[in-house]
């Protein structure tokens, strides 16, 4: 997959299917749209597109970083486009124009029921049909779908991952919800106290659910393992507010420092508490850790 910032830098002049969106997190609503390109691609022999409008946000489901490894091997390109004043003001058939054609020389444009642009949102899927003669595109509309009677948003994922239903967020994204990182050198508390954890920041611009102890599982050198993960500032022994996660993985021996890491939330177990010092967090630590095992049905 090409991976390119910027429409200016956006120079293939092929034939394309493509979709337009935030893509805020790629829940199971947009994979729908990104397998319909990945579909017409390959049956029309054009290039599949992600167009990302990226609005600078903060509270966001995925970092871009994180967006470029799921998309790694679904689409043949994905664009970020940054989303200036100029582009906001666009009108609406220009964007079709200058965009759609222009930009991306698009033979099918792929999107959701309640798709909108250009300046004031004028654009909507009934303008897409009324032009798709003029500008020679086949316009393929994808339904919204829904979990709990709820159409599936990254508004509403934000929702329950607030209140700590990972796993009602997982079956949304279609995918556990979690970070991606590399591990740090930390204080090492956790080896002294006798689990030694890997200690990842947690990303400044991504939304982060109740801090407190979780169920996990953590992907390193292209294997998973089970555990458990505090995601906090650590406030027994730390005064600093920066969020980390860390995680105690079960069976993994090795040195993971500098490692790129995937952690996936499971389950939400407790919240994160202050405690009395080191003697009380570790009781508490060994707790979570015995639970852990049980839900993971590992053996001793």
């Amino acid at each position: 997959m090409h991976y390119i910032k910027g429409l200016d830098h956006y120079t293939f002049e092929g034939k394309t299917a493509v979709t337009f969106g935030k893509f805020d997190g790629l829940h199971c609503g947009h994979g729908r749209l990104i397998r319909k390109v990945k579909e017409l691609g390959e049956k029309e022999d054009a290039a599949s597109v992600v167009c990302a409008f990226d609005m600078n946000q903060s509270n966001v489901l995925m970092t871009k970083e994180e967006r470029e490894l799921h998309l790694e091997n679904e689409v043949d390109y994905l664009v970020d486009c940054p989303f200036t004043k100029e582009f906001r003001e666009l009108s609406a058939e220009v964007f079709i124009r200058d965009i759609i054609k222009g930009v991306f020389h698009a033979d099918f444009v792929v999107v959701g029921t309640d798709f909108q642009f250009g300046y004031g949102k004028r654009g909507d899927i009934h303008m897409l049909a009324a032009y798709e003669r003029q500008y020679e595109y086949e316009l393929t509309v994808i339904e919204k779908m829904r979990y709990n009677d709820r159409i599936i948003s990254s508004t509403y994922i934000k929702e329950v991952l607030r209140n700590g239903a990972v796993a009602d967020a997982g079956r949304m994204l279609g995918y556990s919800f979690g970070i991606a990182g590399v591990v740090e050198h930390g204080k090492q508390l956790g080896r002294t106290l006798g689990f030694p954890t890997f200690n990842v920041l947690w990303p400044a611009e991504k939304i982060v659910p109740p801090k407190g102890v979780y169920l996990c599982r953590v992907y390193v050198d292209g294997r998973g393992y089970n555990g458990i993960a505090n995601i906090g500032v650590k406030p027994t022994v730390s005064d600093e507010d920066k969020v980390r996660i860390e995680s105690f993985l079960f069976g993994y021996e090795g040195n993971a420092y500098g490692k790129e890491v995937m952690v996936e939330l499971i389950e939400y177990v407790r919240p994160e508490q202050k405690f009395s010092g080191k003697e009380e967090l570790k009781k508490y630590v060994n707790r979570d850790i015995e639970y852990g095992k049980r839900y993971f049905e590992i053996k001793e």
